[in-house]
């Protein structure tokens, strides 16, 4: 009897409904998968059973790798693959991973080896602000996913009219998930207010979406992402600034500038000076809110503030 297995679109929605079918001794002949949005847990739509004990099958943690990485393919039939190899290696091959000229695991490595390709694979046409940000949390299009929490995708209004772009989540917005909420958000937020616009009617966003650092003790260091991450990362803000069309872009230190102005940008030269882009008529380049933090002492961070002000009441006068 085929069993048919709803699942949100993620690897561990997938591993808990393939460590349920384990238990129950269902093969993959018997087994239909149907993708949905995200759910508490997976349903079992036919024949459900109780949840499996905790442990079950162990198996190679190269699997394990692979199979994150090809959940995150648009392949429809990759949870099929994903269990059918799995069922093998845990009742008929336990070498299944080295077996070269199988074609079940040619087709896995295929699907999994599309990672550090770039975002473009997972961003879906024609979707909306919550599709892009569901999409983009299963992104694994370079390396910076694996180490940080999870995604930060914008935050704000599709009718924003004015979109801020920064340079990527620092530690607090990559453990809470939003764009500037840490300190350089309060030093945003301050300023926001200071000239008299809302962050409620803005979109913030930043050109990389996962948090890169390197752990030193108990902390985590950031470090500018390269021109490899921005590459890579580039389709997810593309696809916010063609859904949101801002009529106002503004680029939150030289990262973001480079990414949207080019390499040749140079901040404290060009800052303060509205240019068309092929984003926004209006498109203008300021101090991340993180420089004024960085100030060696009050009174530079008190003229790195004054700087970002300045640039700010600007963009609130267009």
């Amino acid at each position: 009897m085929t069993r048919t297995v709803e699942i949100a679109p993620t690897f561990e929605d997938w591993q808990a409904a393939a460590r349920t079918l384990l238990h129950d001794g269902v093969p993959p002949a018997e087994v239909r998968w149907r993708e949905t949005a995200r759910a508490e847990q997976p349903s079992l739509l036919t024949e459900p059973s109780a949840p499996p004990p905790r442990g079950g099958a162990r198996v190679p943690r190269q699997f394990l790798d692979l199979a994150r990485n090809a959940a995150a393919a648009a392949d429809p039939a990759r949870w099929q693959i994903l269990y059918e190899v799995l069922w093998r290696l845990v009742h008929e091959d336990h070498e299944l991973l080295e077996a070269e000229g199988d074609p079940t695991m040619r087709r896995l490595k295929s699907l999994a080896k599309r990672e550090g390709e770039g975002a473009a694979q997972f961003v879906p046409p024609g979707a909306g602000l919550a599709e892009l940000r569901a999409a983009a949390a299963r992104c694994t299009g370079c390396e910076l996913y694996r180490h940080a929490t999870q995604t930060v995708f914008g935050r704000g209004p599709a009718d924003a009219r004015i979109v801020f772009v920064g340079e990527q989540p620092g530690d607090q917005e990559d453990r809470k998930g939003a764009p500037f909420v840490g300190p350089a958000g309060d030093v945003f937020d301050r300023a926001m207010t200071e000239v008299g616009l809302d962050r409620t009617r803005v979109y913030v966003t930043n050109a990389v979406k996962h948090f890169k650092f390197v752990e030193k003790g108990k902390r985590r260091i950031h470090q500018t992402p390269g021109m490899s991450e921005l590459t890579a990362c580039r389709p997810w803000l593309e696809a916010e600034l063609a859904l949101i069309k801002p009529g106002v872009l503004v680029c939150l230190g030289a990262t973001a500038a480079h990414a949207v102005f080019g390499a040749d940008f140079r901040l404290m030269k060009d800052r303060g000076r509205f240019a068309p882009t092929r984003w926004a008529d209006k498109t203008i380049a300021t101090l991340h809110p993180s420089a004024v933090l960085r100030g060696e002492d009050e009174t530079q961070q008190a003229r790195l503030y004054g700087i970002l002000l300045e640039d700010l009441r600007l963009i609130a006068g267009v």
